[in-house]
């Protein structure tokens, strides 16, 4: 029975697992979870995923949600994945479980907050939180920066210090993409004082093309739609004055 992917495409966690799919040549389906239309709360895709967050997976009878442990099980069920994204070498494992343990508290906590409390909260029919958007701020640039002192440490392009990406990499750039729905003189402003980020950042994306820039369409489409409707509402405040 072929792989199926329960994704929305808006969504960090579900595009690393798209494009990991597509470099590996792992045949999947992809299953659309509109995440703005709360399809992650029908009942069937419950039935998927009790927890009702994309991304899941159904892999003939087997389920499994959260991206780290899909991409570790994809990366040891499916022949011809290469080494290099989920080393065979136990030390080598254990440190990328590591930045992935580190991730959903730091890197991850940073960037949701930060992105949803300014740009997203609308589209949920929430108000933006300026305050939770601070605090946020402050999480992700601490953690950007522990990227740089910590995890970019060594000869190698990538986290670690390796010199090919792991399901690691692909996971927090992931992430930090996110940020590309921000206005680029906001993006520049976080991004710009953290030369190793930007510059793993970039060695990641090229190792990854073309899937990378294919999955990622779909967030440069809402950046346009987002400016436009910032416009709009500058517009009308404008002629209101």
């Amino acid at each position: 029975m072929t792989l199926k992917l329960y994704v929305d495409r808006m969504s960090q966690p579900s595009r690393a697992l798209l494009i990991f799919c597509k470099i590996n040549k792992i045949d999947f389906e992809e299953v659309k979870i509109d995440l703005s239309k709360q399809k992650h709360l029908s009942p069937e895709f419950s039935a998927i995923n009790p927890m009702r967050q994309v991304p899941a997976i159904v892999d003939g009878r087997f389920k499994l949600s959260e991206s780290h442990a899909i991409l570790i099980y994809l990366s040891c069920a499916f022949p011809g994945v290469a080494d290099h994204w989920y080393p065979a070498d136990l030390s080598k494992r254990a440190k990328i479980h590591s930045v992935l343990d580190w991730h959903h508290l730091n890197l991850r906590r940073g960037s949701m907050t930060y992105v949803f409390n300014t740009i997203l909260a609308p589209a949920f029919g929430r108000p933006v939180n300026p305050q939770a958007a601070a605090e946020g701020e402050n999480i992700l640039k601490s953690s950007l920066s522990k990227l740089e002192r910590i995890w970019l440490k060594g000869s190698g392009k990538f986290l670690l210090g390796s010199y090919q990406p792991s399901i690691a990499d692909l996971s927090l750039v992931c992430e930090i993409m996110q940020l590309e729905i921000l206005d680029d003189e906001d993006r520049d402003r976080i991004l710009h004082p953290y030369k190793k980020v930007q510059e793993w950042f970039e060695a990641t994306k090229v190792a990854t093309r073309p899937h990378f820039d294919d999955v990622h369409a779909i967030l440069f489409k809402a950046k346009a739609q987002f400016q436009k409707q910032r416009e709009k509402d500058t517009s009308a405040l404008r002629s209101k004055m």
